[in-house]
């Protein structure tokens, strides 16, 4: 268990000079603050603010970053404010303290304009003071540490969260050690029985890769004395999620992950590095297509080390890293290597070109009111996977895996990729979709033709955010009158999907208070937004079928509609397990127009020559009916029958990511729920997500409810609803 002596010793060992008299003040205010408070495991809750102060002094981050990390819980947490924290450790640890509170919970997937400015919250306070983020990594990786105290759904939540979005910002923010434990840890909890496979096929062969990488330290060390050098050699193990996104997403054997081992040498300079390199491939044979240079080429996130493959007489392939000491620091702390080794951060490395990403990706989404594109640019953008290729005149440009030739152009210039008409890669065409592999020189080729532009096919291709930000940021400017047009097609379409109808003059008006709910001025705007993808139907569809809802709400032409449903004599029985009042044994159809289910409150509509319609209560259909005094008396009471035992047929709609399995996963999911699938459909909509459609046999609106409920949390699912049409 963490204590403060945990802390001091800590301090010690770093070397660093630390303001220890106001990291204690920290520790006794928050200790006081937190005293009655207690973690799910069962400790005192100062052990949390502890265990990251601790992770912070091992980042080698200064004296106001340790003394955040012990107050970071106490403003949302307890009764101290901000300004106590000014007045008694100074405006910037109350900053950063602020600053972590402020990122709260970063949602995964959601609807809410408020969710999404969350993220940009965090994005912000990362380029104000990239502290801020480093503390809450540390927060974050001990949560993961004590995971095991949450229930099993939050565990999983949790798992998924730090997966999608503080790994990879870990990652390029270049703190290899934190994002390397984050995965690992996430992964015991989204896969655990693929973790211990892995973790025991490690362990089988502990004494054996001991001795393999002994002997290989041995026999390099020997080699580079002889030629003057004194390089540090040390062995070291793939991670095991670096291990399972190679053997269960990539598909390979155990036996083919090549880099399982890896030899690191650490050497003075530049020179020697290369010089070391030479008499590595000397020694053993390199392996073809392995050998990477990211000394000349360094990653986004400042990664430099040349990296080599090879295999010697024993036949097990290994990975053999070199690097300066500088680089060290960096691949091994990245921008945490600003505070701890600043002799070892040279002179040209600056914090304000280390966050010029995070600048980039807040620019880039000024115009999305989406959530979804923030979340997809962090996991796209930047994601570990990059490859890097080459304009003709040999810049080199790096772009995340998958990413194609319409990226690149994208990459270099706007005006480039707006005027695009093919691309050449290694003097040969290729495909508009091309999926560019590292090394390749890729061409663009361009047109001045008046009124050229992208297509908007091109955004259900193209990889990164910033493209497809570029993308419909030129619809935007140069289609309107095409937009406006769009818009208004795909938003017909789902009014007439969603049984979503009324008189033009109040159609108008209705589409008029939409457009004002998300800041449009007037409804050409909307559509035109809806047209260009800056605004996804989908996601907005819900509040306005609410918003329609209220506004076809019974009024007082029809209190009979209201005294129908307030209360139910005894009735006889109808077919299909509904009781129709004054009605015996009468034929019972359900409307497709709301697809009631046991559970709903319904209403019986006498049909000519076809029995009684049973329709929902909230139908628009009922609604409307009962304003027409005609027709006024067809309606009837019906209620379920208690006893009934009939089985229905419920359609849900739902938008997906186009992540590979998610079908299977639905698939299984509903097979492990007991629930019959009678139509299981899928379409590829825009942004590569899916709209799936799936017919399923249910019991009652409960039974739908807790499905619902739990197809929400497959991996990838978006928004889950129920259809009125079966």
């Amino acid at each position: 268990m963490y204590t403060y002596a945990t802390l001091q010793n800590a301090m010690e060992k770093s070397g660093k000079q630390y303001n220890t008299d106001q990291i204690e003040k920290a520790y006794v205010l928050a200790a006081e603050a937190h005293k009655h408070q207690q973690r799910e495991s069962g400790e005192p809750y100062i052990v949390h603010p502890l265990a990251v102060a601790c992770i912070l002094v091992e980042l080698g981050m200064d004296s106001e970053s340790v003394e955040a990390a012990l107050l970071h819980d106490v403003v949302e947490d307890t009764d101290v404010t901000l300004e106590t924290l000014s007045k008694q450790f100074g405006s910037e640890v109350a900053q950063l303290v602020d600053g972590v509170t402020k990122i709260g919970k970063i949602p995964l997937i959601t609807r809410e304009e408020q969710q999404a400015e969350n993220i940009r919250k965090m994005l912000l306070a990362m380029s104000q003071d990239v502290r801020v983020i480093i503390i809450k990594l540390a927060d974050r990786l001990h949560n993961l540490r004590t995971l095991e105290y949450r229930s099993e759904q939050k565990r999983r939540d949790v798992a998924l969260e730090t997966m999608e979005i503080y790994a990879p910002i870990a990652h390029r923010l270049g703190i290899h050690t934190v994002k390397e434990e984050m995965d690992d840890l996430s992964l015991r909890y989204l896969d655990p029985v693929a973790y211990n496979e892995l973790e025991q096929a490690l362990e089988i062969r502990k004494d054996q890769r001991v001795a393999f990488l002994d002997s290989i330290k041995q026999k390099v060390t020997e080699r580079i004395a002889k030629d003057g050098f004194e390089p540090y050699i040390e062995g070291r193990v793939k991670s095991i999620y670096g291990i399972y996104r190679k053997v269960y997403i990539q598909g390979k054997a155990f036996e083919e992950v090549f880099d399982v081992y890896a030899v690191r040498i650490i050497v003075n300079t530049v020179e020697e590095c290369y010089n070391v390199l030479g008499v590595i491939h000397d020694m053993f044979r390199p392996l073809p297509n392995r050998f990477k240079d990211y000394i000349s080429t360094p990653k986004p996130n400042m990664y430099q080390s040349l990296h080599t493959t090879v295999i010697g007489k024993e036949a097990i392939p290994f990975e053999i890293q070199i690097r300066t000491w500088d680089m060290h620091y960096t691949a091994e702390y990245g921008i945490a290597a600003h505070w701890k080794y600043k002799a070892g951060v040279s002179g040209t490395d600056s914090l304000e070109q280390r966050l010029a990403w995070v600048r980039q990706l807040i620019e880039a989404q000024q115009e999305s009111e989406d959530a979804e594109d923030l979340i997809r640019s962090i996991k796209t953008d930047l994601a570990p996977d990059e490859v890097f290729v080459f304009t003709p005149k040999g810049d080199v440009i790096n772009l995340p895996a998958g990413s194609t030739v319409i990226d690149f152009a994208y990459a270099i210039h706007s005006a480039v990729g707006n005027r695009m008409i093919g691309a050449k890669v290694d003097t040969r065409m290729v495909p508009i979709d091309y999926t560019v592999k590292n090394g390749q020189i890729i061409e663009i080729i361009t047109t001045n033709a008046q009124g050229h532009g992208p297509s908007r096919d091109w955004l259900k291709i193209v990889k990164t955010s910033e493209a497809r930000n570029k993308i419909r940021s030129w619809f935007k400017k140069e289609k309107r009158e095409e937009n406006i047009a769009e818009g208004k097609a795909e938003i017909e379409r789902e009014f007439r999907r969603n049984n979503i109808s009324l008189p033009d003059a109040k159609m108008q008006e209705f589409l008029l208070e939409s457009a004002k709910r998300w800041h449009f001025n007037n409804v050409e705007e909307f559509y035109a937004a809806i047209g260009y993808g800056g605004i996804q139907l989908s996601k907005i569809i819900p509040k306005i079928k609410e918003e329609y809802g209220k506004l076809t709400s019974p009024t007082e032409e029809s209190v009979s509609l209201e005294s129908m449903i307030q209360t139910h004599k005894p009735g006889k029985k109808g077919s299909g397990g509904v009781i129709v009042e004054g009605i015996d044994n009468c034929l019972v159809k359900f409307s497709k127009c709301c697809n009631p289910l046991p559970g709903d409150e319904i209403i019986g509509f006498i049909t000519r020559g076809y029995g009684v319609s049973i329709h929902k209560c909230d139908c628009p259909n009922v609604v409307n009916g009962f304003k027409d005094n005609t027709q006024r008396e067809r309606w009837v009471r019906a209620r379920w029958d208690s006893v009934q035992k009939e089985v229905f047929k419920s359609t849900l709609s739902m938008l997906s990511t186009g992540r590979q399995g998610v079908l299977a996963d639905l698939s299984v999911a509903l097979n492990n729920m007991r629930v019959p699938i009678h139509a299981l459909n899928a379409r590829e909509i825009k942004n590569g997500n899916l709209e799936i459609v799936v017919t399923i046999a249910i019991n009652d609106v409960e039974q739908l409810t807790n499905i619902i409920t739990k197809l929400r949390k497959i991996n990838g699912i978006i928004s889950v609803e129920r259809l009125a049409q079966s």
